[in-house]
């Protein structure tokens, strides 16, 4: 992330005091991202992520700090917060919310080969697994009620067909969720895309970034995944990559026949949920600071291909 409150080397040695992790060794600025502050922070014991919480709703913090120190429990490949002498996780620094993280091996999977696919899908299917028993709750901030009432902000900056193609889907959708049964609902990130994961060669280092971390259906999350790591450039699905996610998550948690039936209108709801969030950072709500927002057009594309050409088939089940 990038880095919008600086710190001094004073100032981090000072708050490492507060832990059981070492000395400061060595503070690095991490200049990329567009929320929060982060640093790396070496110590003579342990290599570390700082993040300072710049945005956002402060007082939800804890739900994240809850639901990383429980997947870390459950051996899933996540930053579990470092916890200082007192057992405290969420600090305060610089006058901003702040938690240190182990820092996990690896970089962002840039054109994900296919073992990298089966790697994310089969720690995705464990986490869901997991998740469900997790007793945390904070309600999805960008479900199908939220696409239904934003969408009405982007409409006046979109052209007369892009305005019936959007207020179509969402009817779509209205009219299809309504007529499933409850689909399996538990934690899930709600942002895993290729930089939210960290690889070693094709080993996952860790999923990373959960503040997009909400309930709500677990194949809301699924969706989002495929529609990042498996399209080729044009947004078409590709076959295979699709096919090594989705069978390593299958191999975890088979999804319900219900969860079949609803899939391709999942994927066409979470690529619209990208289109209308990077129409409004672009029209209505800027980046509080001078970054560059996403290109709305990449998932409005995307959206146009899972109309026209469905969801690729799903295998049965996984081989054991």
């Amino acid at each position: 992330m990038a880095v919008f409150t600086p710190l001094s080397d004073t100032q981090v040695a000072d708050f490492l005091e507060r832990y059981d992790i070492g000395k400061l060794v060595m503070l690095e600025d991490v200049a990329s991202g567009t929320e929060n502050s982060t640093f790396f922070v070496t110590t003579d014991r342990a290599s570390l992520v700082l993040t300072l919480f710049e945005q956002g709703e402060h007082d939800e913090l804890p739900f994240f700090v809850e639901l990383l120190d429980y997947l870390a429990e459950h051996h899933l490949p996540v930053p579990g917060p470092v916890h200082d002498r007192q057992g405290v996780a969420l600090q305060s620094l610089a006058d901003k919310p702040a938690l240190l993280f182990p820092r996990l091996p690896g970089k962002h999977p840039k054109a994900p080969n296919l073992i990298q696919c089966g790697a994310l899908g089969d720690a995705l299917g464990r986490m869901h697994s997991v998740s469900q028993r997790f007793g945390g709750h904070r309600p999805n901030p960008r479900d199908l009620d939220w696409l239904r009432t934003a969408h009405h902000r982007v409409l006046p900056y979109l052209s007369p067909a892009d305005q019936r193609l959007m207020s179509d889907e969402i009817d779509a959708y209205r009219s299809a969720f309504g007529r499933c049964d409850e689909l399996p609902q538990g934690a899930i990130h709600g942002d895993l895309f290729r930089d939210n994961t960290l690889f070693d060669g094709d080993t996952l280092g860790g999923l990373i970034d959960f503040y997009n971390g909400c309930t709500g259906d677990l194949l809301f999350d699924l969706a989002i995944a495929i529609n990042d790591w498996a399209i080729n450039a044009d947004g078409s699905l590709n076959r295979e990559r699709h096919d090594a996610l989705i069978g390593a998550y299958l191999a975890q948690r088979p999804l319900t026949p219900n969860e079949r039936e609803c899939w391709p209108m999942m994927l066409r709801m979470t690529a619209l949920r990208y289109w209308l969030s990077r129409l409004l950072v672009v029209h209505v709500d800027p980046p509080a600071h001078e970054l560059t927002p996403h290109d709305p057009e990449q998932f409005r594309t995307i959206l146009i291909q899972r109309i026209e050409q469905g969801a690729l088939m799903l295998p049965p089940r996984s081989p054991a």
